[in-house]
């Protein structure tokens, strides 16, 4: 289906209707909470709140490398944010994060503790406290930051833009699905020009860069979103689809991936997160 349809904006935009579209019954024009509901807080020191989306997956591999490298203090809480029912909009959610965005996250070993949202915020905030995935050399510290804003500037394109437009929206337009797969493309050759001599994003050391980046373009190099593998031609940027695939690999990834999950496989859906074994005993396949 294809919408010819010619539109003429209006001198002042009014919120008529909804736009249709998968995520039409929760766009909105305004900020603020729909209804009072506090967030759980567990026994953990460090609280998330969450979904595994592209977002939500970079927090929960962060932390799961963490507990790989021995951080114990990087044990955590997990708890399902499901956006498609507003929970990101109950007054909890917006005290944590007043845009209403997963993921969130609040560090109760600070007295007061500490709100931390925007994942890339998230992703320094603990590679500072740990002092893990990110390096201390002045040169590469600021090439990692430098790419960690890199996927912050660009996932947008790919999400917002080609993602929805040809996944989400309610009909199929050539213009705008045509727009965004050529930045999308030319973003993935970017990253397959930096990838071609280096085993890193951000040189030979595995960082929050690469944790960041892999989350959006790791797996849509692998083929997990948007069912649109084929029509981008994944496979031609074999230097991403290596790196991709190394980082998938990796045993705290595949856990992070399983945390907040609520679709695919059961026994890859970890609802909630509270305890390590919960990965042996809290799969949709084991409780449902």
């Amino acid at each position: 289906m294809t919408d010819n349809t010619t539109y003429t904006p209006p001198s002042v935009w009014k919120w008529e209707a909804e736009n249709g579209g998968t995520f039409a019954n929760i766009n909105r024009p305004i900020a603020g909470t729909t209804h009072n509901k506090p967030l759980p807080v567990g026994k953990h020191p460090l609280q998330l709140y969450s979904l595994a989306t592209p977002n939500g997956v970079k927090v929960t591999v962060m932390l799961e490398e963490l507990l790989a490298g021995g951080v114990a203090g990087a044990e955590y809480d997990a708890w399902l944010i499901k956006i498609r029912g507003g929970d990101q909009f109950s007054s909890g959610f917006v005290e944590v994060n007043p845009n209403s965005k997963i993921p969130a996250l609040m560090d109760h070993s600070t007295s007061p503790a500490i709100r931390v949202f925007e994942s890339g915020n998230i992703l320094l905030y603990l590679a500072e406290k740990f002092g893990r995935l990110l390096p201390d050399e002045p040169a590469k510290r600021t090439e990692c930051l430098s790419w960690l804003f890199w996927q912050m500037g660009s996932a947008p394109y790919l999400g917002g833009g080609f993602g929805h437009f040809y996944a989400y929206a309610p009909s199929k337009m050539a213009y705008p699905i045509d727009r965004y797969t050529m930045e999308t493309k030319r973003q993935l050759d970017v990253l397959n020009r930096q990838l071609a001599d280096q085993s890193y994003i951000a040189g030979d050391e595995y960082s929050i860069a690469d944790i960041a980046i892999w989350a959006w373009y790791g797996q849509l190099a692998l083929g997990r979103l948007y069912d649109a593998a084929e029509f981008l031609d994944v496979t031609s940027y074999t230097h991403v689809t290596r790196w991709a695939t190394e980082i998938d690999d990796r045993s705290a990834v595949k856990r992070g991936r399983m945390v907040n999950r609520i679709s695919g496989a059961p026994q890859y859906q970890l609802h909630e997160r509270h305890d390590v074994s919960d990965f042996d005993t809290k799969t949709q396949d084991k409780i449902s």
